[in-house]
């Protein structure tokens, strides 16, 4: 009983951490929260932003709340890589055994977890789409080694189809700061990004605001109770040339 218990309560506990999904809902009496479930996500919107579309191949690196809607939306023709990098098993282990457990569930066999270094990231080529949700920012940070950062970019578009592209939705820092408070306050600058992603050749293909909070001054840290789930949002589109 013990044993259940602490499953249940590390479930939870990763369902409340940015970029992971509670994906045993055996373990729990209610839906994950995820793109599917909550609409603060904005999930129908954010897929369609990105484009994707039956018959897809689709990697989402550090795997989390988009995993199901990903699923569903390339369909039984369509992949997706739940792409769990090393560095982020070793701080939350629970949550490949989560993302592992969501693959074996038949609804979802079109997902394959991946657990490449971040430094190795060796992506299946050929991908029609790459997304990375709240997490660009973490690739700065030490936890990640840090990650280099022009050979993640480089080897995420190694791996996309021409005319592929790449998603980058993160939290919103104050302008001009760079990448000064990935590790104190989880944000980032998304001028930094949109320079750091087109320096491996990609081209700017746009924008959306779909998750931006005008009323978010970017000066707390995103687990600040006052601002959590309510942060300013970007989302940027990168597309390899063909």
């Amino acid at each position: 009983m013990k044993r259940i218990s602490g499953l249940i309560f590390a479930g939870l506990l990763l369902a409340a951490t940015a970029g992971f999904t509670t994906a045993v809902q055996a373990q729990a009496p209610k839906a994950p929260d995820d793109a599917l479930t909550d609409p603060a996500l904005k999930g129908p919107e954010v897929l369609a932003f990105i484009g994707v579309k039956p018959g897809d191949r689709v990697a989402d690196i550090v795997a989390g709340r988009f995993e199901r809607a990903l699923s569903k939306a390339v369909g039984p023709t369509g992949k997706v890589y739940a792409v769990v990098p090393e560095e982020i098993v070793k701080a939350h282990p629970a949550g490949l055994d989560m993302m592992k457990a969501l693959a074996a569930q038949p609804d979802y066999s079109n997902i394959q977890v991946l657990t490449p270094p971040i430094n190795a990231l060796d992506l299946p080529k050929g991908l029609d789409a790459v997304f990375i949700r709240q997490n660009y920012h973490d690739l700065h940070d030490k936890f990640m080694g840090p990650a280099n950062i022009a050979a993640f970019n480089h080897a995420v578009f190694a791996a996309l189809k021409p005319g592929g592209v790449f998603v980058v939705l993160d939290h919103a820092a104050a302008p001009g700061s760079g990448v000064s408070v990935t590790e104190t306050l989880h944000r980032i600058d998304p001028a930094a990004v949109k320079s750091e992603v087109e320096a491996a050749g990609f081209k700017f293909d746009g924008s959306s605001d779909i998750l931006a909070n005008p009323a978010d001054n970017h000066t707390l840290a995103v687990f600040n109770p006052a601002i959590r789930g309510h942060t300013d949002q970007f989302i940027l589109r990168f597309r390899k040339p063909k």
